[in-house]
């Protein structure tokens, strides 16, 4: 079946209103609108305003919202328009959601599904294009994961769902249109481990979300440099499956991380962090970073593009290290 990852997206989330009357989406537009992505259209008419809730222009007040709802015995789907917006919301993700199974001992889950959509590339400037997913998944209680494929895209939502702790779930903005091919009956997606999207000898490029597709590409590049480099898809951020990175640089003996967020204090940092405690001696060369520039996100398409990971600034990457710098 061809379809698009804002299409799977849909289907995921009109499967799991059919499978469980206690499921609901809640969020800003996503009713009549459909999703200001456009994620929900259609979902309000065939489901109704019980379970298609479209919420007050306040993040802090529907998440919490959710929250109570999951308490109680619900399975809300929380949908925060772009992840710059959930920073409105934070004291209820990380103050509450995160730590109530902690603070009741072990008497009270959340289990929440928030949806939000991230990254650049867009041209929608500095408050709405960064991508803090990396924040999220410096905070015990949370479960953070990162579809960068259709497949994921359809399939990360019902163990989600069935998660009794909070899952964040961060959808790469210039993903939604992408097209493939998915199975009708799609197989179960294991949202605890990363995924080798492309085997490699050589190097190893790690990333996550909307960078998997340009690091596919950088690989397709070095493939006809004569370098064959291996893709490892993050999927889950939070916990990050250090089983599969570090097996798979112990087999290149190289890494590049591409992370499209800010270098300093990233998600890239800690990834470069553990291959150094748990792999330093399996290295040829020190570990590279291909980042976002540190800078709010410009609107300029050329400014953003320059700022942006890109596909020739992970080639180089990868050339430093084959070369052993």
């Amino acid at each position: 079946m061809r379809t698009t990852y804002r299409e799977a997206m849909r289907e995921a989330i009109r499967e799991a209103l059919r499978a469980d009357e206690r499921v609901f989406l809640m969020g800003e537009d996503v009713g009549r609108y459909g999703g200001c992505f456009g994620v929900s259209r259609g979902l309000l008419d065939e489901f109704g305003p019980e379970r298609v809730r479209d919420t007050p222009l306040s993040e802090s007040a529907f998440v919490g919202a959710g929250i109570g709802a999951a308490i109680g015995g619900m399975r809300p789907i929380v949908e925060i328009m772009t992840v710059n917006f959930s920073l409105l919301a934070l004291d209820q993700i990380v103050n509450n959601a995160a730590t109530l199974l902690h603070m009741s001992g072990g008497q009270v889950n959340v289990p929440l599904v928030i949806r939000m959509t991230t990254g650049g590339g867009r041209q929608l400037a500095a408050q709405h294009s960064h991508s803090l997913e990396g924040w999220y998944a410096h905070v015990p209680g949370l479960r953070v994961l990162t579809p960068a494929t259709i497949e994921d895209a359809r399939g990360m939502l019902a163990p989600a769902l069935a998660d009794p702790d909070p899952v964040l779930i961060f959808e790469h903005g210039a993903l939604y249109n992408r097209e493939g091919d998915l199975p009708d009956d799609p197989a179960p997606v294991d949202i605890t481990r990363a995924r080798v999207r492309r085997p490699g000898g050589d190097v190893s490029l790690l990333t996550y979300g909307g960078s998997l597709p340009k690091s596919l590409d950088a690989a397709e590049q070095l493939a006809a440099e004569g370098v064959a480099a291996e893709v490892v898809d993050l999927r889950t951020l939070r916990p990050l499956d250090e089983e599969t990175i570090l097996g798979s640089v112990t087999r290149t003996h190289r890494a590049v991380v591409v992370d499209e967020g800010w270098r300093s204090g990233s998600i890239s940092a800690e990834i470069c962090t553990r291959i150094v405690e748990g792999a330093f001696y399996e290295l040829d060369a020190p570990v590279r970073r291909v980042c976002t520039e540190e800078v709010p996100l410009p609107y300029a398409k050329h400014l953003e593009d320059a700022a942006l990971p890109s596909v020739p600034r992970i080639v180089a990457a990868a050339r430093a290290v084959m070369a052993g710098g």
